[in-house]
């Protein structure tokens, strides 16, 4: 499936794929007003093959193909002190 990519320029790492280029009739209004302008990245022809950083090539095209685009967000961020507690907690347990 020929899919165009745009990032935000509001929202970083944030990407809505679609089929046609410039063809935004699906995206919902408020979705785009947060988007902001749409900024042309990339044409890319994606397959089930198609390996991809973040998203699953089968969701990107399934969505696009039902719901006419895809929204890819950013990964949620890492909680650096989370893990260090955990480490120590597994830590501890072991040395008991």
């Amino acid at each position: 499936m020929l899919c165009a990519v745009y990032k935000s320029i509001r929202k970083p790492q944030t990407y809505i794929f679609v089929a046609k280029r410039d063809d935004f009739s699906q995206v919902p209004t408020p979705l785009l007003e947060q988007f902001g302008p749409p900024q042309l990245v990339s044409i890319l022809n994606i397959k089930e093959t198609t390996k991809m950083a973040i998203a699953e090539a089968s969701r990107v095209i399934k969505e696009v193909t039902d719901s006419g685009f895809y929204l890819q967000l950013p990964p949620p961020p890492i909680d650096y002190l989370k893990d260090h507690k955990n480490r120590k907690l597994q830590q501890l347990e072991s040395e008991s």
